[in-house]
């Protein structure tokens, strides 16, 4: 029979779901599936070269490179990030020092999972897993806050730091800096707590905040996007507005003083205060957090 509608449905597709993700069946209608969850509000350094240039060799080449072009000028990076990222770019191990510490993070988080899982008796407990508001992110991933499911006795004897997530953990012994993305922020209970715990991590030096050229999970990924954008020049390709522009692309909130920065000026803002906004979140983060406008802000 013909059909009287016709409906284009949204939706996302989740991350790589195939035959090996499928973990059992409980009955005709529900199949149990294993997927990634993307922690929140958190950032560890990468394992592996995650942009264009996927030759370790090759990215270190170009970030030496990309710090030379930096420093004779023609790059599209300002002042304020060319003095914070030359140094780190220079440095003749910046991409294997990075993913090394990547390795490490990924150890630290297994070693939480082992400690924090683990009743007395010996038995595993299970995850207690809470979405925000942007439930996915573009790769189909859970966005999520994940920690041990406590029971309810255990959960009174317990202070709200003792019960914490890993996301936190991993911020609290600095193998994950900070990057709470608006508007998926902590609660007004638990913002305080990450706060406090990231600048522990970076002033005592903890993790990888130990190494003081460090870059982050986020800051490593936009200087794959520039050594990009030098090798497309080095081919005599000419970018376009939105390539010269796009290698970096969200404004920075200090929550500590309610003041919004440009994409690049993120570096004049502690790492435990940063509050990631999209542009296109802008002007309602703008209105819903009562952020100023940076001078040099208001000055573009």
């Amino acid at each position: 029979m013909p059909l009287k509608i016709f409906w284009t449905p949204d939706g996302i597709t989740l991350d790589s779901i195939r035959d090996k993700r499928l973990v059992d069946i409980s009955d005709g209608d529900t199949p149990n599936i294993r997927m990634n969850v993307r922690m929140l509000s958190i950032d560890t350094p990468e394992k592996r070269p995650t942009g264009k240039i996927r030759n370790k060799d090759e990215l270190q080449a170009m970030f030496q490179e990309v710090a030379t072009w930096i420093e004779t000028g023609g790059s599209p990076v300002n002042a304020n990030l060319a003095a914070h990222l030359v140094p780190r770019l220079k440095r003749s191990d910046a991409v294997a020092n990075h993913l090394a510490q990547g390795a490490q993070a990924t150890a630290a988080h297994e070693g939480l999972v082992e400690t924090k899982l683990r009743r007395p008796t010996g038995s595993v407990r299970p995850l207690f897993v809470r979405v925000a508001d942007q439930r996915f992110d573009q790769y189909g991933r859970l966005l999520a806050y994940v920690a041990p499911s406590y029971s309810a006795a255990e959960r009174r004897s317990m202070t709200r730091r003792e019960r914490a997530t890993f996301n936190f953990l991993m911020i609290e012994n600095g193998w994950a800096a900070p990057i709470i993305l608006f508007p998926s922020i902590p609660g007004e209970k638990d913002l305080p707590m990450v706060q406090e715990a990231g600048q522990e991590a970076v002033t005592q030096g903890k993790g990888a905040w130990a190494d003081d050229k460090l870059l982050t999970g986020y800051e490593f990924r936009s200087c794959e996007r520039l050594a990009a954008l030098k090798k497309k020049l080095n081919g005599r390709s000419k970018l376009n507005r939105g390539e010269w522009a796009g290698w970096i692309h969200r404004y920075c909130a200090d929550m500590s003083t309610g003041t919004l920065y440009a994409p690049q000026d993120y570096c004049l803002v502690a790492p435990q205060n940063r509050i990631f906004i999209w542009q296109d979140d802008v002007r309602r983060a703008v209105a819903e957090l009562n952020l100023t406008p940076s001078d040099a802000l208001i000055g573009v």
